[in-house]
């Protein structure tokens, strides 16, 4: 952390709490993350790489660890997102496409989830000194799904991500980092923009 110091200083003060120079640019990036992903983008994924390396170093300050490994975890995955859309086949071999998960395979998604998230949360609660484990044990673990769904251009990420979106805003909102919670208040809006592009898309012949 100390190399990181100058990052973390705080130029500007939002609700009473501080607002450093790393989440501001983690910010920035996060939010043109978010568009690229709407427009199906490639540059999207590097900058989920940039972003969620950005978060785990301001969400392991803020003792958010499962939030924090989830961005390492993000970082690795956009790895193979970026991959996915660049050579990504769907079953029939043809390119990948928007396109909606089988009916199944989303029940199958959302037990696991749902299965998942106490499981975090213990182990959150039991090997670190998080003050909100199961909370941050939520979004968490819905945000792996999501992450998987984006990769794969299933419509379903959309709705996934606005639930683990609106999880986020009340965690970010306890521990004071309010330029994230705006920033999640947003995404939460554009995760309905987004679900609302990707279905116009598939509509497109």
């Amino acid at each position: 952390m100390t190399l990181l110091e100058p990052l973390l200083a705080a130029p500007v003060v939002l609700l009473g709490s501080p607002v450093t120079w790393l989440e501001l640019v983690a910010f920035v990036l996060a939010l043109w993350m978010v568009f690229a992903n709407m427009r199906v983008q490639l540059i999207a994924w590097p900058l989920a790489i940039t972003s969620s390396l950005a978060y785990m170093v301001l969400f392991a300050h803020s003792k958010l660890y499962g939030e924090a490994s989830l961005q390492v975890f993000f970082a690795l995955i956009a790895a193979w997102g970026w991959w996915q859309w660049r050579f990504g086949h769907q079953a029939d071999g043809t390119a990948l496409r928007v396109r909606h998960l089988a009916p199944r395979a989303r029940l199958a998604l959302a037990a696991l989830t749902l299965a998942s998230w106490p499981a975090l949360g213990a182990l959150l609660d039991h090997v670190t000194d998080s003050d909100v484990p199961y909370w941050d044990a939520l979004p968490t673990a819905g945000s792996v799904a999501g992450q998987w769904l984006l990769g794969r251009q299933y419509v379903e990420n959309w709705p996934v991500w606005l639930a683990v979106n609106l999880v986020s805003i009340a965690v970010f909102a306890i521990k004071g980092l309010w330029l994230t919670v705006l920033l999640y208040a947003l995404f939460a809006v554009l995760s309905v923009v987004g679900w609302r592009a990707w279905q116009r898309r598939m509509a497109v012949p």
